[in-house]
Parts: C-alpha cells; sequence; structure tokens
C-alpha cells in the first residue's frame, strides 16, 4: 500500500509539474495560464491530450512537436520530474497530513518563483501573493486546530524584515520580489528554520557567485538573481532543516 500511495503521489505531483511549466512561462508573457490551452509556441497547434502525458510524451515524441518538429526543451520533463520527486519526498517525511499539503503547496509556489527568477530576474508579485494567501490559510488551520502559530507569524516577520534591511543597506543589492519571497518562506517554516533558510541561502549564493565569476560566465558587476536561492535553501531546510539544527545544538 505505501508503495502504490508513493506511484500515485509521484504521478500527481508530475501532473503539477507541467501546470507549473505552464505558469513559468506564461506569467512573465503576461498571459493566462488557463486559456488558451496548451499549444505549439513556433506552430501554434494546439497539443492533443495525449501528448500532454508528463514526462512519458516527451520521450515518445523524442522531445519535438508532434506537428511541426521544433525542439522541446528538456527543462520540461526535467521540472515534472524533480516536482513528482520532492512530492515523493514529502509524503515520505510527513505521510498523509495536512503537513505535506501546506508543503506541497510551498515547494510548487518556490518552483516557479526559482524558475521565472532564473529567466527573468523578477520575482512577480502576483506569484508570491498566492504564497502568502496559502501561509495564512494554513496558519489559520493551525490556529482552528489549538496549534501555535506565533513562531511562524515571527518568521514571516524576520524573514522578509532582514532582507528589506539588507535591501536598503545595499540601496538595491537585492530586489524586493526577494524579501516578499523570504516573507512567505518565514510563514510557512517558523522563526527557527527562517534563519537555518536564510544562512543556507547566502551561503550558496556566494558559492555560486564565486564558481560564476571565477568561471567567467558572470563578471562583478553583473547582476545575480538571488531568488534561486532562497528556494533551494528553503527546499533544503524543509527536507533537513529540523536534522540540521539538532546537529548544530
Amino acid at each position: 500500500m505505501y508503495i502504490y500511495c508513493s506511484i500515485i503521489v509521484f504521478v500527481f505531483g508530475t501532473v503539477i509539474g507541467s501546470f507549473l511549466n505552464v505558469c513559468i512561462y506564461r506569467i512573465p508573457m503576461q498571459e493566462s495560464i488557463v486559456y488558451p490551452p496548451s499549444h505549439c509556441t513556433n506552430c501554434g497547434s494546439r497539443i492533443k491530450w495525449y501528448d500532454l502525458i508528463p514526462i512519458v510524451s516527451y520521450v515518445i515524441l523524442k522531445g519535438r512537436c508532434r506537428n511541426c518538429g521544433e525542439k522541446i526543451s528538456a527543462r520540461y520533463p526535467i521540472i515534472e520530474f524533480t516536482t513528482g520527486l520532492l512530492y515523493t519526498m514529502l509524503y515520505f517525511k510527513f505521510g498523509i497530513s495536512i503537513d505535506i499539503i501546506k508543503y506541497i503547496v510551498f515547494i510548487s509556489v518556490l518552483i516557479v518563483v526559482g524558475m521565472i527568477d532564473l529567466d527573468t530576474t523578477d520575482i512577480y508579485f502576483k506569484i508570491t501573493a498566492v504564497g502568502l494567501i496559502s501561509a495564512f490559510i494554513f496558519l489559520g488551520i493551525y490556529y482552528y486546530n489549538g496549534l501555535p502559530i506565533r513562531t511562524y507569524v515571527y518568521g514571516g516577520i524576520v524573514g522578509g524584515g532582514l532582507l528589506a534591511l539588507i535591501i536598503l543597506i545595499t540601496k538595491g543589492g537585492m530586489g524586493w520580489g526577494d524579501a516578499e519571497i523570504c516573507t512567505v518562506c518565514g510563514l510557512f517554516l517558523g522563526l527557527k528554520l527562517t534563519f537555518l533558510m536564510l544562512f543556507l541561502s547566502f551561503i550558496i549564493g556566494a558559492t555560486a557567485g564565486v564558481i560564476l565569476i571565477l568561471s567567467g560566465k558572470k563578471s562583478r558587476k553583473d547582476y545575480i538573481p538571488f531568488g534561486p536561492f532562497i528556494v533551494l535553501a528553503s527546499i533544503i531546510t524543509v527536507f533537513c532543516g529540523q536534522n540540521i539544527v539538532n546537529w548544530y545544538l
């Protein structure tokens, strides 16, 4: 039964991953994520339902549009697989509970934010708004069931507040979108894990920045989006955060 549930969760994750691909592509284009239906960006032909099966359709079509033969980016099945894998890992960690639903929503928002920021260096408020609304809904559920929510409120204040302070001090060294997503992360993670997430994001960001500069792919003056590092640090914190804190203490 456990294996069957894992497979169902993985398949569900790949389907959601396919939808996240739509969000990642259309939101920066200011297009609706609902209409028109999925279509080839080259020839405009509508994609049939049997060509929309996550991962499988990409393999069968050998990564090309059935109608015009245009190459389809490998990033689409990668995001589908990654989403399915992360959902399955959440199932292994939390089982069937309110927490798995909470973190499924959280990680889905993170994937969209991280990929769009990587592509455009922008974080769109309409995405972080979904994260904020979702976080408050889960806080309401926690409160209704008598669970403490103070740590999550403090996490949101500290996460967004520290980034806002850095933005003001550096006079635009980071974008306000980074502060927004850190607020969302704090509301989902709680105060203690928010500190860890921030620490990890700066460590990962600094390491990646040094590597990019030394490899010649970026110069010291180039802007490097910080959102993907926040996203990666948050995902690590979801799965390993408490273990890291316990080890440190």
